[in-house]
């Protein structure tokens, strides 16, 4: 670890007391001048550190992501992770890829401030703004057959809900299959990605992506957006920072993988839809359908219902709903 980063790490764990500059350099046995240097490059890249002649430095609340901050927030009973934070990424799936064919562990975290050429599903580009969201993938290395490839994507959505329900006091909501709405706006998209083993036939490696909107404003989405996406905090100051949220998603999802098979997730991704009951639109080997969406199955598949009834099962892809408010 470096000079700096153990010195983040310590005025972190000690926020929100003071601590001076020789405590500092005695816990860390550096010198008082290598303490000095790391703060003033700390402060460089953007985190508030607050001094006292007679009480010495005070880590502020600043929401500079950090592989620190990120690793304070995360639970003893959550894997350890190798964490990557960037300042910018072209995509961090593409990082996240890259990381996989270097040979990265399981468990690589790749976190950047924003992402210059965001893609979603389809390759649909997104917003991306600095310092106002979350743009992450993870890296695993499971082993599984096809079969299990759809269950990371429900088990993700349900892990974010949680999350940002618990530290933004807010309502989530799920669009089938990996969309995270507040209030009828999305918030959150998440992407997963397969690598498989051509001679087992199995999923050498799973990358989970997502974009969160954390902190930006209403008027700062761009105008064709506004009424259809919005971010945790678009009126107010956050009351958290990023890399606590980020922290809390990761503890949720091991969570979760965790408890499996003993406690079925699913239930509670179905509570948190807000497509069953509606009337949903789809294309289906170039044929347009519209039914209603009537069931979530034990694979995550929607299950709809055609005028004539019968039915149509639906394993990936996109639905539309003719209003997407889900009060209504």
């Amino acid at each position: 670890m470096s000079t700096k980063s153990q010195v983040l790490t310590l005025l972190m764990k000690q926020t929100p007391a003071f601590i001076s500059g020789e405590d500092m350099a005695q816990q860390l046995s550096l010198s008082r001048t290598a303490i000095w240097k790391a703060i003033n490059e700390l402060k460089k890249e953007g985190h508030i550190i607050s001094s006292s002649r007679n009480k010495g430095y005070r880590y502020e609340t600043s929401d500079v992501l950090s592989e620190e901050g990120i690793r304070l927030a995360l639970d003893p009973a959550t894997p350890k992770l190798s964490i990557h934070v960037l300042n910018s990424s072209e995509s961090t799936m593409k990082d996240a890829k890259l990381a996989a064919i270097n040979g990265n562990p399981t468990n690589t975290l790749i976190v950047a401030d924003i992402q210059e050429a965001p893609k979603g599903r389809f390759g649909r580009p997104f917003f991306s703004k600095a310092g106002s969201g979350i743009y992450m993938s993870m890296l695993l290395r499971p082993n599984q057959i096809f079969e299990e490839m759809a269950q990371y994507t429900l088990i993700m959505a349900v892990a974010i809900t949680r999350a940002i329900d618990e530290l933004a006091h807010v309502n989530t909501e799920i669009k089938w299959v990996n969309d995270i709405y507040i209030n009828g706006k999305k918030v959150c998209g998440i992407l997963s990605e397969a690598m498989s083993d051509v001679e087992s036939g199995q999923i050498s490696n799973v990358i989970i992506g997502m974009g969160i909107n954390f902190s930006l404003k209403q008027n700062e989405f761009p105008e064709e957006l506004r009424e259809k996406a919005t971010s945790l905090f678009p009126n107010t100051p956050p009351n958290i920072t990023r890399n606590d949220l980020i922290g809390a998603i990761w503890n949720q999802f091991y969570k979760i993988l965790n408890q499996l098979p003993e406690q079925d997730f699913l239930e509670e991704y179905r509570q948190k839809s807000f497509v069953l009951g509606r009337t949903v639109s789809f294309t289906q080997a170039g044929t347009n359908y519209e039914g209603i969406a009537t069931a979530i199955n034990d694979h995550g598949e929607l299950v709809v219902q055609l005028p004539n009834k019968t039915e149509k099962v639906l394993s990936s892809g996109e639905i539309s709903l003719s209003n997407i408010n889900p009060t209504i």
